[in-house]
């Protein structure tokens, strides 16, 4: 999509600190992190959202998931993290373009807001 910012870091008119890549995704540290380490993983697809069609193809599903054990490994996160994934405006997405949160380096809290 011309004009999804996710789209525009993928294919690099925008410039973000890329941190991974793999066939069907790419992570990048969050402009406004919301703890120590924040990462967005993104489909290199235009996908809306998590319940888009789109996102049950395997390769995506498979992409997304192997960039997140990845990255965790690559950043030490062995003492656990948080994935979130928001989807819709009850659910606080703000980007149209499907992505997971990987949250770490800190104690998270339950309930999430």
């Amino acid at each position: 999509m011309k004009d999804c910012i996710f789209c525009k870091i993928i294919a690099g008119e925008i410039p973000s600190e890329i941190i991974y890549k793999n066939d069907g995704a790419v992570a990048f540290r969050d402009t406004s992190p919301q703890a120590p380490v924040h990462v967005l993983v993104v489909p290199k697809k235009h996908i809306p959202r998590i319940d888009s069609p789109e996102a049950s193809e395997p390769v995506i599903a498979e992409s997304l998931f192997k960039a997140v054990a990845d990255i965790s490994a690559k950043l030490g996160l062995k003492d656990g993290y948080r994935v979130v994934v928001n989807s819709g405006k009850h659910g606080g997405q703000t980007v149209g373009h499907l992505h997971l949160h990987i949250l770490g380096g800190r104690q998270m809290g339950w309930p999430p807001g």
